[in-house]
């Protein structure tokens, strides 16, 4: 049942695409440094973009982890388990890269997403993207069925209560560095 691929298979793929959640995990390189594993999902904002490469939308939250941890070192597992259907489970090892709001290059990592960004582009504070190094599924047999009832509008409704500015300065004072001390956006351009 299980298995590992070359590539991100077109059928992997749609797969992806038809989950409402997955799970990203990282970790700095200090011995006695917290791992993270983060839950994200908002239909629309993450994606296969080819054969090696995943990318989705870094939402404005209060953590700044994942983007602490892959400016040091990279490394980055995302997670799909099936909830629903055929049990599966497919982890997508390899590099991941960040860019904020405000650095070169912004814009056109968020172009894949304008769909599901139409409403949310002001909580998007960057793109996470995946150069993709490995691609296995195993069977998801002890994963739990489960109904999703329906997408959270609780960070839209709390953006939209916010002005740009707000959450610009939001950003700067809970993203500035990790749990850690590593820096997360300190000293990027635009925060």
């Amino acid at each position: 049942m299980a298995g590992v691929y070359e590539r991100i298979e077109p059928r992997l793929a749609r797969w992806i695409g038809e989950q409402p959640v997955f799970f990203v995990g990282t970790a700095p390189l200090s011995g006695d440094g917290l791992v993270n594993v983060s839950p994200k999902g908002l239909r629309g904002t993450f994606g296969v973009l080819d054969d090696h490469t995943f990318a989705y939308v870094d939402m404005t939250a209060s953590g700044i982890e994942t983007t602490a941890h892959l400016r040091e070192n990279g490394r980055i597992c995302v997670m799909f388990c099936s909830f629903d259907g055929t049990p599966n489970v497919v982890r997508l090892h390899g590099r991941g890269r960040v860019v904020t709001h405000g650095e070169e290059g912004f814009d056109e990592a968020l172009a894949p997403f304008a769909m599901g960004l139409a409403s949310r582009r002001t909580e998007a504070r960057g793109v996470i993207t995946v150069d993709v190094t490995r691609v296995a599924d195993a069977c998801g047999y002890a994963v739990p069925r489960m109904a999703l009832e329906s997408d959270r509008e609780l960070l839209d409704s709390w953006a939209e209560r916010h002005s740009p500015e707000w959450l610009r300065n939001y950003r700067a004072e809970k993203n500035e560095h990790s749990l850690d001390g590593l820096p997360g956006l300190a000293g990027l351009p635009g925060w």
